[in-house]
């Protein structure tokens, strides 16, 4: 009876050669390192100013998923009903991601009619066009 293996496959063995050459690859990067750090120690980059955690630059733009956030803080009053408009930028958005979450808890009816279809589904385009419109005029601003 023959072995599973073949005597024509070729086999490269794990301890002297896979190590070997594993271990010129780490040497390879320890090098690397060891070099980009000598370069960062003859030729260091300062530092800039002090960072001040209550002043925002006017050039920092938030990434487009967050402008629709950032234009809703930016358009509520300072205080609305007497409550600050900072707390209810904020509240707004987890009140509409909870409401999402929580939909198919919420409506668990199989309502098919075409009412309740068409409802839902002009709630939905008003909802994605809102968040359009805000992404789009907070790129703008």
């Amino acid at each position: 009876m023959t072995d599973s293996k073949s005597q024509d496959e070729k086999t490269v063995p794990f301890y002297p050669d896979h190590v070997t050459r594993e271990a010129k690859v780490a040497l390879g990067f320890a090098v690397a390192l060891i070099i980009i750090g000598i370069i960062g120690i003859f030729f260091p980059v300062g530092l800039g100013d002090p960072a001040d955690p209550m002043v925002t630059p006017d050039h920092v733009k938030s990434e487009w998923y967050f402008l629709f956030l950032y234009q809703l803080l930016k358009i509520i009053p300072k205080i609305v009903l007497g409550i600050e408009g900072k707390v209810i930028g904020v509240i707004v958005p987890v009140v509409g991601i909870a409401l999402l979450a929580l939909w198919p808890f919420l409506d668990r009816k199989p309502d098919t009619s075409s009412k309740n279809q068409r409802t839902r589904f002009i709630v939905a385009s008003v909802a994605i066009i809102i968040f359009i419109a805000l992404t789009i005029w907070g790129e703008m601003s």
